[in-house]
């Protein structure tokens, strides 16, 4: 909800002539990525101009507004069972999606998206009519290729370039072939980008990326900005900062997040402010490589992490922290320091990927993986108080005026009717048989 005595950036007034649209994900759940916060948003912000949206999805289910519905595709969701081994059952034979994803599990494959391409097929042989457009967020199956329905992609980032670093930082032959085999599915997805006609990103280093990694021209691709409730994420009346406290959200387990990066650049930090405090939204893997390095530069007591936030608490969180901190070496956009730019809260990100093209100029920028470079910037936004206090003023204006979803939405429609119109024409052209001049 709204800040009170804050209109909602949603309630618009309808621009376009109404679509029913089907946004489409293989999961979405907001804790599972960002994909699920960009899922929900687009619906409301869709829903308030006037269109008709449903989301289709598979478990983990979206968080959705009670006014979106939802379609939901069941599968074997295996990276939630507790003992995937046996999560297949007698029923689940007569299905191949089923199978598919059950046997993927088992050899290592990640076997999501097709499984959930072959249902999302199946569901639109029955409920084609239903729709005008179809708009998947990056589950880039080849179902999407024989859709009866017009279609338009989000791709976010190839995925690639995680795949690429997981590989580097593996531990050994064995853990590089089990990565190289679980982001086999991205065979699969370079294929679909290249053909489908309609694909989106979400900033121009996405765009490049893309033709990098799938080979899609990028003249091919369109960029529109990912969004944010900037009436939501917004400075709070009750807003006290903490001295000293940086708050980051990264994921511990993937190194393409930086989180040893940053790891280095506080315990140099900490020489000279013992007091000061990192706060990590997300899970600590205690068997993994960054647990160890917490223990050896003597950190386990100093870094707090706290995960299970709500979107208010996240509000809460960024309004309160002195410094918001991006270590990552890749982001396809970087959704959470827009969301702290939009809450007036200082940002020092790295350069990875779209991050220093979401800052621009309202937050400091290091080279990304250089940890004293990282430790640097932080300081000084720390102890230039004027510095900091332009950051967060610039922030604000930036997140207002570049990330609303409301502008997000319209640009999505303009390209549904284009993509609709299309195809249209595609069609009519290849029904109408061939005219032929009488010879005299």
């Amino acid at each position: 909800m709204p800040n009170q005595g804050q209109a909602s950036q949603y309630n618009v007034t309808p621009t376009f002539k109404p679509l029913r649209i089907a946004l489409v994900g293989y999961r979405s759940a907001p804790h599972v990525g960002g994909q699920g916060i960009y899922i929900r948003h687009l619906a409301t912000a869709l829903k308030a101009l006037g269109h008709h949206v449903s989301v289709i999805s598979g478990p983990p289910y979206p968080a959705l507004p009670s006014h979106i519905p939802l379609i939901a595709l069941p599968s074997l969701n295996l990276y939630e069972h507790h003992n995937p081994l046996i999560a297949l059952r007698p029923k689940h034979f007569k299905h191949l999606s089923d199978l598919y994803e059950w046997w993927g599990k088992m050899t290592g494959h990640f076997a999501e998206p097709y499984s959930f391409g072959r249902r999302l097929a199946q569901y639109l042989k029955v409920h084609r009519q239903d729709y005008d457009i179809i708009h998947d967020n990056q589950t880039l199956c080849y179902s999407l290729l024989k859709l009866p329905l017009p279609v338009v992609a989000t791709v976010h980032h190839p995925i690639t370039r995680d795949r690429d670093h997981a590989i580097e930082t593996a531990k050994n032959r064995w853990h590089r072939w089990g990565t190289r085999r679980w982001y086999s599915f991205l065979k699969m997805q370079q294929k679909v980008t290249k053909q489908l006609p309609s694909v989106v990103t979400v900033s121009s280093s996405s765009q490049q990326d893309i033709e990098a990694c799938f080979g899609r021209p990028s003249q091919q691709t369109q960029v529109i900005f990912n969004g944010i409730d900037t009436a939501f994420f917004s400075p709070q009346q009750y807003r006290v900062k903490r001295e000293q406290e940086l708050l980051a959200t990264c994921s511990s387990d993937q190194p393409v997040k930086g989180f040893s990066v940053l790891l280095d650049a506080y315990a140099q930090l900490l020489k000279s402010k013992p007091t000061l405090l990192l706060k990590v939204i997300g899970k600590l893997n205690p068997k993994g490589a960054n647990a160890q390095k917490l223990k050896a530069l003597g950190l386990e007591n100093k870094v707090q992490f706290v995960s299970g936030l709500s979107d208010k608490d996240m509000v809460i969180a960024y309004n309160k922290a002195t410094v918001f901190v991006c270590p990552s070496l890749y982001e396809g956009f970087g959704l959470p320091i827009a969301e702290a730019m939009s809450c007036a809260t200082a940002v020092v990100t790295s350069d990875g990927g779209a991050l220093a093209e979401v800052a621009g100029d309202a937050a400091l920028v290091v080279p990304a993986g250089n940890p004293k470079a990282l430790a640097l910037a932080i300081a000084q936004a720390l102890d230039d108080e004027t510095l900091r206090h332009t950051l967060e003023q610039k922030g604000r204006a930036r997140a207002v005026e570049m990330f609303c979803w409301h502008s997000v939405a319209k640009q999505y429609a303009a390209l549904y009717h284009q993509t609709i119109a299309a195809q249209t024409a595609a069609s009519t052209q290849s029904s109408t048989p061939p005219t032929h001049t009488e010879q005299h």
